[in-house]
């Protein structure tokens, strides 16, 4: 099977809940994000201060906001006049099952930080400098 006809309301009510399940693990990635490069820099700077190394670069991945993907789904959804809507295989798995090309990388970075990671301070920057 290439593609179904679903009911476009349906196709709506998933793709809001995808979505705000999406953007509260963001939102969530984002508070840990912060606090892991304030406890970096704040390492650094002690670190400086100490003589004991100067470090200038941090090696964090940002957490992944894919938000505006499923408003740009939802809002073209919003606009449709028809009560049925057919997709194909690729459209079905983002959509409905919530697999987007970037759904595994988004998925493990977000969740490392909303759950406060295990990344040390000192792994986030790269050689020690004297």
């Amino acid at each position: 099977m290439n593609s179904v006809n679903v009911s476009r309301f349906k196709l709506l009510e998933t793709l809001r809940k995808n979505r705000e399940g999406h953007r509260e693990l963001f939102l969530k990635a984002q508070e840990g994000y912060k606090q892991k490069v304030i406890a970096a820099l704040d390492q650094a700077l002690t670190e400086a201060r100490e003589g004991v190394a100067y470090r200038t670069f941090i090696q964090l991945h940002a957490p992944e906001d894919h938000t505006k993907d499923y408003d740009t789904v939802i809002s073209m959804l919003e606009m449709s006049v028809d009560p049925e809507i057919v997709i194909d295989r690729g459209e079905f798995q983002q959509f409905v099952q919530d697999q987007w090309d970037w759904s595994a990388h988004a998925r493990f970075v977000n969740t490392t930080y909303a759950d406060g990671g295990s990344v040390a301070p000192s792994d986030l920057f790269g050689k020690r400098q004297r």
